[in-house]
């Protein structure tokens, strides 16, 4: 729902009709349905937009920050998802513009006021944020982003201050690819400087955000036993220097097909729902390799993967089964006044099913993008996860355990169960029309989903079925069947006897990772 505030010289009564005339067609022209009854009050919407703003240019005068706090405001009170559950985002909550522009100004910054708004930031709302800088919100949602190549996570000893990172993998074509850094190095120091945590408020982790800088490398000993009490990490005179610059992760980072006792073993380690049409095309034709190959069973890597687009999970579902199409892959759960509006005009857009097609559309229903999808079939399938598994990850998890086996291997996952959108400063919170004087944009949490089974608030992550943590001094090679994960997925695929090892891992405390690192981490939104 959005309240537009204007000059109190408005009588009480036309700002009354003008705030439910605005309620009723901003939400149809946000959600581009095609309504003809509520046509004569988009025409009378327009006029008095356009009466209300005739006096302000955006060209005549710079931004303030009350101007942003005020689309802060609009925009959070529009798609919140947890509007109902923050009295300063009430409807009723100010009774005149005065008293609204008062609030407002009390924020020193539009952040210090987005970040008063969400709701319950332990558990609930942990992934909303807002940016001065949409453009490079949008690279990233592109995949675009500055890296040097070196993907890692930073893990503490329990038991002492000392952080280390651990590469996880590397991306091909990268700085970090030409210096000759590979998955399982271990570094503690960047630019001399070795890293530590003692809270969210004293650490130096940092240092990784800058565009360039040194790692000093170590070695990590786990002295072979489960406890981590006697756990080395030693410092060597090897330093990396590693630069950052402007790069496109393809998020297909391997893909295998492997025999093994008669079982022919899909394999795609999958880094990020990036939502773009080329890795959409990517993806669905790795499917179709796996289909040509004549795949028995698949393994689907998502341990480094923070999620991402709501429609290229879905279609990941879709490509993975195929028996379901029309059936409810996962359906959406929005504040009351979205709830209400959907459920009385457009129940089917809180639904999104498996489908045999990935399609997309412009505004005007134009087709810009449309594929057959590769079905599997399968009514089994093998997920690798990590604590760093976030989002549309868990969404392929919770959406698809209804109607297949789900084996999940690895370790817990993050507990993200809801989807944010960009939301722009201009007249539908969109793109087109956005405001010239300013590049800020939220992407607050907007819905939760459930399965069809109605399973959600999953907050505390997914739980495996084979629990195993990576030992981050035996990594191994990802893609490898000796790959420990990997390995033990093949390992129930084939039956065959195997044994899990956690020794020296199992206290190690994960602190951050080369992408949660990064401002814009762990999303799942909708294109």
């Amino acid at each position: 729902m959005v309240i537009y505030y204007y000059d109190e010289s408005f009588d009480n009564l036309l700002h009354k009709i003008f705030k439910l005339i605005l309620i009723q067609v901003n939400l149809t022209i946000i959600l581009r349905l095609n309504m003809p009854d509520l046509k004569p009050y988009f025409y009378l919407c327009v006029l008095l937009l356009c009466f209300t703003n005739c006096a302000k240019d955006e060209d005549d005068s710079p931004v303030t920050v009350s101007d942003i706090s005020d689309f802060v405001w609009r925009g959070m009170n529009t798609y919140y998802l947890y509007k109902d559950d923050v009295p300063n985002l009430s409807d009723t909550r100010f009774e005149t513009t005065t008293a609204y522009q008062s609030y407002l100004n009390n924020y020193a910054s539009p952040e210090d006021l987005f970040y008063s708004l969400l709701y319950n930031t332990d558990t609930e709302d942990r992934f909303s944020w807002i940016t001065d800088d949409y453009i490079a919100l949008e690279q990233f949602f592109d995949g675009e982003t500055l890296s040097h190549g070196m993907e890692y996570g930073l893990v503490k000893l329990e038991t002492a201050d000392v952080v280390f990172g651990y590469v996880r993998y590397v991306l091909p074509g990268t700085d970090a690819e030409s210096k000759g850094v590979k998955r399982g190095d271990i570094f503690n120091r960047v630019d001399g400087v070795t890293l530590y945590y003692n809270s969210a408020s004293d650490t130096n982790i940092d240092l990784l955000e800058a565009d360039s800088y040194d790692i000093g490398m170590a070695t990590y000993n786990n002295q072979g036993t489960v406890t981590t009490t006697d756990d080395v990490v030693t410092s060597t005179s090897e330093e990396i220097s590693l630069v950052k610059s402007t790069y496109t992760e393809n998020p297909i980072f391997d893909q295998e097909v492997l025999d093994i006792n008669g079982k022919k073993i899909g394999y795609l380690m999958y880094s990020g729902f990036t939502g773009t049409d080329a890795f959409d095309s990517q993806l669905n034709s790795a499917f179709g390799t796996f289909k040509s190959e004549g795949i028995t069973d698949l393994v689907l890597d998502l341990r480094y993967n923070p999620g991402g687009s709501v429609s290229t999970a879905t279609w990941l579902a879709s490509m993975i089964t195929g028996q379901f199409t029309g059936d409810v892959f996962v359906r959406e759960e929005w504040n009351s006044d979205w709830q209400a509006y959907f459920e009385d005009y457009s129940p089917d857009d809180l639904l999104n099913p498996f489908v045999d097609v990935m399609e997309k559309q412009t505004t005007s229903n134009t087709v810009t993008f449309s594929e057959t999808i590769n079905h599997l079939n399968f009514s089994k399938v093998y997920v690798l996860t990590s604590q760093s598994t976030a989002s549309a990850s868990e969404l392929i998890i919770n959406g698809l355990t209804p109607y297949i086996d789900v084996v999940q291997v690895g370790d817990v996952t993050v507990g993200k169960y809801q989807a944010s959108r960009t939301v722009y400063d201009s007249p539908t919170f969109g793109k087109s029309e956005v405001n010239a004087t300013h590049t800020y944009a939220m992407q607050p949490l907007i819905f939760k989903s459930l399965n069809a089974n109605g399973k959600t608030d999953y907050f505390d992550g997914l739980n495996p079925d084979i629990y195993l943590k990576e030992d981050y001094g035996n990594l191994g090679v990802l893609g490898t069947v000796s790959e420990p994960l990997l390995a033990a997925a093949i390992s129930d695929i084939t039956g065959t006897s195997r044994q899990i090892s956690t020794s020296g891992t199992s206290s190690l405390k994960p602190l951050a990772d080369s992408k949660s690192i990064h401002p814009f981490s762990e999303s799942m939104y909708v294109d």
